[in-house]
């Protein structure tokens, strides 16, 4: 299929008419509101919603800052839209727009005048450890090889439940987080900027349709649950995550940030691509069997660039299809034991690794904890995120002649506040 967009034919456009991912804009002065991006342009939804060219229901949804109400209608009307702008956009389709000029200058609106958002209204944000190589790696460097995995992990999808509240759409600068720290030969922990601060080339899946309260879902419902996926960026506090993640888990470690990318790839541009999960070490309970592949082949790229560097660094190309555990497997176990899920809630899939060293989705495992630095393309080195450096993600699934792509997905670390708050006793005392 072809479009008469022509920019969207490229062969290494993200955005082909085969794709059609969601996500909000505006122009300077204008409100946001929904859009689809094809080529280097955005489909400006609330226009053709208005003008009776889109319908997802009866009352408009398009001309809102998020796509919680359109995801919540459900499967059918995410068809009946993705149908109506392929044929209004593909070569030789429905005519009304190609042939009006007025029409086609509001209908489509240059990428680079527009502002992009954050795609939808977190309800929830869940994180889970899903990646087996990225278990194995990050539980060798502070267990030893030995007792890597936790007895659990090849049993059930270890997750936690994060902060939907700093959840950000890519552009949004990071701020470098303070907190306790305590270092192997200190006696007490000391409050200080985070110094080990690192990235996590994740996957994430947005929820769509709800579930109800003390119902569990099978995989799946999971599997119909879910809307699209994003590119997700964990930002991890490695020093005070080591301190304080005892017995409960991870904390104000990842608590400060967590970066999406700006467009929510469907479920249906994605078909083509699905893929098995990987042979099962120990089998799974019956709740967690997949009724057929529910993983995606997904090319994965990090890139790093210092403040000041003319051009960013690969530092990985990896593939979502490393995972252990797919999207509806995290998403059917979350609600298994009664656990209401939200339209808007997001599911990290966890840091994807593959084999080869090339191939560590984290900083933590490529400089392996910090003691092999990782060397630059402007001959400077990092063993962590220091201030000023800008994490870009980026992936694509692979078509016969087109990509089926993401976009981008960056944030720049900023330097950590001068002080902490103290409070008026502390102070008098």
């Amino acid at each position: 299929m072809q479009s008469w967009v022509l920019s969207a034919n490229e062969a290494d456009s993200h955005f082909p008419i085969q794709n059609l991912p969601y996500g909000v804009f505006a122009r300077k002065g204008e409100e946001p509101r929904c859009g689809v991006a094809l080529g280097s342009c955005i489909i400006d939804l609330a226009f053709l919603e208005a003008e009776g060219l889109v319908q997802a229901a009866d009352e408009p949804v398009f001309n809102q800052p998020q796509l919680n109400a359109f995801m919540s209608l459900g499967a059918a009307a995410w068809d009946n839209v993705r149908s109506s702008l392929q044929e209004l956009f593909r070569e030789n389709g429905n005519p009304v727009l190609r042939e009006s000029s007025t029409h086609c200058e509001r209908a489509l609106v240059p990428m680079a005048e527009a502002q992009l958002f954050l795609p939808f209204q977190v309800a929830e944000y869940t994180d889970f450890y899903a990646g087996k190589q990225h278990a194995m790696n990050i539980g060798s460097i502070l267990r030893g090889p030995e007792n890597a995995l936790p007895p659990n992990w090849l049993h059930i999808p270890i997750g936690y439940n994060g902060r939907a509240s700093t959840v950000v759409a890519s552009g949004h600068d990071v701020r470098r987080p303070l907190g306790q720290v305590k270092a192997p030969t200190a006696e007490v922990p000391s409050f200080k900027p985070c110094a080990r601060l690192d990235m996590e080339l994740e996957m994430g899946a947005v929820v769509a349709t709800p579930s109800r309260m003390g119902e569990p879902i099978s995989v799946q419902q999971a599997d119909d649950m879910i809307f699209g996926y994003v590119l997700l960026n964990d930002w991890s506090a490695r020093d005070i995550q080591g301190w304080e993640y005892q017995p409960l888990g991870p904390f104000q470690a990842k608590a400060f940030a967590t970066t999406i990318s700006p467009w929510v790839v469907t479920k249906a541009a994605l078909e083509e691509f699905r893929c098995a999960t990987p042979p099962r070490e120990k089998e799974l309970l019956p709740y967690l069997h997949e009724p057929g592949p529910m993983l995606y082949d997904i090319e994965l790229e990090a890139y790093l660039q210092p403040e000041g560097a003319a051009s960013p660094t690969r530092i990985t190309r990896t593939n979502y299809n490393r995972m252990y555990y797919s999207a509806a497997q995290q998403l059917a176990h979350h609600a298994i034991g009664g656990c209401k899920m939200n339209t808007g809630d997001l599911l990290g899939s966890g840091t994807i690794s593959g084999a080869e060293k090339s191939e560590f989705g984290s900083l933590m495992e490529l400089t392996w904890g910090g003691k092999e630095p990782l060397q630059l393309a402007d001959a400077t080195s990092r063993i962590f995120l220091e201030d000023g450096d800008t994490v870009t993600l980026t992936g694509w699934a692979q078509g016969n002649g087109y990509r089926i792509g993401f976009g981008s997905c960056s944030g720049t670390i900023t330097p950590a506040p001068a002080h902490a708050p103290v409070s008026k006793l502390t102070q008098e005392a």
